[in-house]
């Protein structure tokens, strides 16, 4: 795949790795490295999966680089090396643990930081999604935001939708992350799985709305897979209607065991049918496109619709999954 925008911007290299997208980003610090005013703190707040940690080690290198090539790192000098291989002794992570950041790993990290950096210039501190962060530990990393210390550096995540103190942002330069292009996901997925096809990373990249993270997690529980079963499915058109309705049954418990990815599966069905109303409508899907049965109308794509909706309404009330997964394949298959 050759993509013009590859490179309109400088290069992150991460691991041997090129660094996709998040242009904005890439050219607010680009230019506070090329005049030497780094901020003491950052935060990256962006949607999930969309490169933010990878995007913090890449500037962490950069920062290091020996060569000091600004946002660019060389990658082959003693610190680009060690960052390459994830062995930096200044390089910080603060990660939630059973999904919150608590204040002793907060007091461990202030305690690590009153000493000065073990060999680099600046040590870098990464604090994973600072908006699971529990009050008390905020408070007790406040004091470190407002006056930090020397040859410092703190990146913050959060999601872009998730609540995080006021008293944190305020000490913080926020620097924007955004869901990437049907076409930056698609190759990074290829670039990560060589033996991914490309139709497997188009799809993904679509459901996964511009979050590579996302989409590789998609991959790994094998959701297009799933996705092809049932397809298979919607499309058939049996004559034998005992062995259709056995069909129906037995899907709807598969799709009942993905618990939580079942809202994932929503999300296909929903571009499955999109896919069959610009068909109906004479557009040409292009590459990703689903393929949908011939000879349903309006009428029908939207009753479909409906049926997505309300089993999601009813999943909501904690409604019996298998029955509601029953009842949409039924109503799906009209």
């Amino acid at each position: 795949m050759n993509s013009s925008w590859q490179t309109e911007q400088p290069e992150l290299l991460i691991a041997g790795r090129s660094f996709y997208g998040q242009h904005q980003a890439r050219k607010l610090l680009g230019r506070s490295l090329d005049s030497g005013r780094v901020a003491h703190a950052y935060l990256f707040r962006g949607p999930e999966g969309v490169g933010k940690q990878l995007f913090a080690r890449g500037l962490a290198a950069a920062v290091n680089c020996r060569e000091q090539l600004g946002l660019v790192s060389c990658g082959i000098c003693p610190s680009c090396r060690k960052f390459a291989a994830e062995s930096h002794p200044d390089f910080l992570q603060v990660s939630p643990e059973q999904g919150a950041i608590k204040i002793a790993q907060v007091r461990e990290l202030i305690k690590k930081l009153s000493f000065a950096p073990y060999e680099a210039r600046t040590r870098v501190v990464l604090i994973e999604d600072v908006h699971a962060m529990r009050q008390e530990a905020a408070n007790c990393l406040l004091k470190t935001l407002e006056e930090p210390r020397e040859n410092n550096l703190l990146i913050l995540t959060a999601d872009s939708a998730a609540t995080v103190l006021q008293t944190i942002v305020s000490r913080c330069q926020t620097i924007p992350f955004y869901a990437l292009t049907p076409e930056e996901t698609t190759e990074i997925l290829m670039e990560l799985d060589g033996a991914m096809e490309e139709k497997t990373a188009l799809l993904l990249a679509r459901i996964a709305e511009g979050s590579p993270g996302r989409a590789l997690l998609f991959h790994k529980r094998e959701l297009v897979s799933f996705w092809e079963d049932l397809s298979d499915l919607l499309l058939s058109q049996h004559r034998d209607e005992p062995a259709d309705v056995r069909k129906c049954l037995l899907m709807a418990e598969k799709m009942a065991a993905l618990k939580e990815d079942l809202s994932y599966l929503f999300s296909l069905i929903r571009l499955w049918i999109r896919d069959g109303l610009f068909e109906l409508c004479g557009q040409e899907m292009g590459a990703g496109g689903l393929t949908t049965r011939k000879g349903w109308n309006y009428e029908q794509y939207f009753a479909k619709l409906q049926a997505v909706n309300q089993a999601e309404k009813e999943l909501a009330r904690n409604c019996n999954r298998t029955l509601v997964c029953e009842v949409l394949l039924f109503r799906l298959k009209e």
